[in-house]
């Protein structure tokens, strides 16, 4: 490992000293080529700099422990029982940081929310995690547009496709794929019975036009005219816009632009992120044959979370982890949960390298 990290330090000085070169600060896209290549390695090259200044330290503090004075033997003992505890923490900070990365990481998301069992009540609790989603991606000053949306009149969405756009945003929600479960009693029931209804959500990285190329000739495109909340203006043209990949069957529909022209758009930035999913599954199931790792699988037929209102606890049942602050999950403080998934899955990583 030492070895390995003595190579990457060479690369990251490399970066270094093509970023200062003038030949290069004239290519804009070969600079960020590089400027992008060295802040990846940036946090693994402070890590492995820090764990070598500790290392140096333990060595010193040792030589102490010869001394006659027993004050500066008793403090050098200290010394390196608080630095080998710093050590171990590097040690564990860098593992991780050398676990290959996942490619996407990085990318802007697709989120996908649907409701499932349950009517309105999964519809009103599909609008409810839209919600918990835009607050969670607003401090963070993530960019959330909504693609796509099919209200309900009492407020409720049966589903909604919204683009989020930052830094991180493919990294921190890629858990979030799977079907949601809410325990409440619904505000359209009249006897106090708790129902159990299901959302479903899909997490998606965007995929760019070099990534998934889309042949014009593979595609229907139908325009009609827009229908549900959205004002005169939205149902007087025909603007909402569906777009039928033909190889895939693929469909998706977009009518919250007034323009035929942004719908359109719109459908192929989705029709994008889900051809380039479907040949993650692919690839993934392949994998799968050899190795049982599925960090991420986005399975969206497993029940990966319970909302229990009446109990207040929020449950995840991939790595049995529960809390009991579900108002505040709902408005959006999603850290807790998604560190322990993060950290959950680093350590099925970690075990599979050996």
């Amino acid at each position: 490992m030492l070895d390995k990290l003595a190579e990457v330090e060479k690369r990251y000085e490399q970066l270094e000293s093509l970023l200062r070169d003038p030949q290069i600060l004239n290519k804009q896209r070969e600079y960020s080529r590089v400027a992008k290549e060295r802040a990846e390695l940036e946090e693994l090259v402070t890590c492995y700099r820090e764990w070598r200044k500790v290392e140096r330290e333990i060595r010193e503090n040792r030589e102490l422990l010869n001394e006659n004075d027993e004050a500066i033997r008793e403090l050098a003992k200290e010394e390196v029982s608080v630095l080998r505890e710093r050590k171990e923490e590097i040690e564990s900070r860098i593992k991780i940081l050398i676990l290959p990365k996942d490619p996407n990481d990085s990318k802007n998301v697709i989120l996908e929310i649907r409701a499932g069992t349950g009517g309105e009540e999964a519809a009103l609790f599909a609008a409810s995690l839209f919600r918990m989603y835009s607050r969670y991606a607003e401090p963070r000053g993530w960019r959330v547009e909504v693609m796509n949306s099919n209200p309900t009149g009492l407020g409720g969405l049966k589903e909604i496709i919204v683009l989020i756009e930052g830094k991180g945003a493919y990294s921190r929600l890629k858990f979030e794929s799977g079907v949601h479960r809410v325990q409440r009693v619904p505000v359209t029931e009249g006897s106090g019975r708790i129902h159990t209804s299901a959302v479903t959500v899909a997490v998606l990285p965007e995929a760019d036009e070099v990534e998934v190329e889309i042949d014009p000739k593979e595609l229907r495109v139908d325009v009609f005219r827009s229908s549900g909340p959205g004002g005169q203006s939205v149902n007087t043209t025909d603007s909402a816009v569906r777009v039928t990949h033909i190889p895939t069957g693929l469909v998706v529909s977009c009518q919250d632009e007034k323009s035929q022209h942004k719908n359109r758009a719109k459908a192929l930035k989705v029709l994008r992120a889900r051809l380039l999913e479907k040949r993650e599954e692919e690839r993934r199931s392949k994998i799968a044959a050899t190795r049982k790792l599925m960090v991420g699988s986005g399975d969206r037929s497993e029940r990966i979370r319970t909302y229990n209102f009446p109990q207040g606890r929020v449950t995840d049942h991939r790595i049995n982890f529960t809390l009991y602050k579900l108002e505040r999950v709902m408005e959006g403080e999603l850290n807790e949960l998604l560190d322990a998934l993060t950290t959950h899955y680093q350590a099925e990583a970690l075990q599979a390298t050996g």
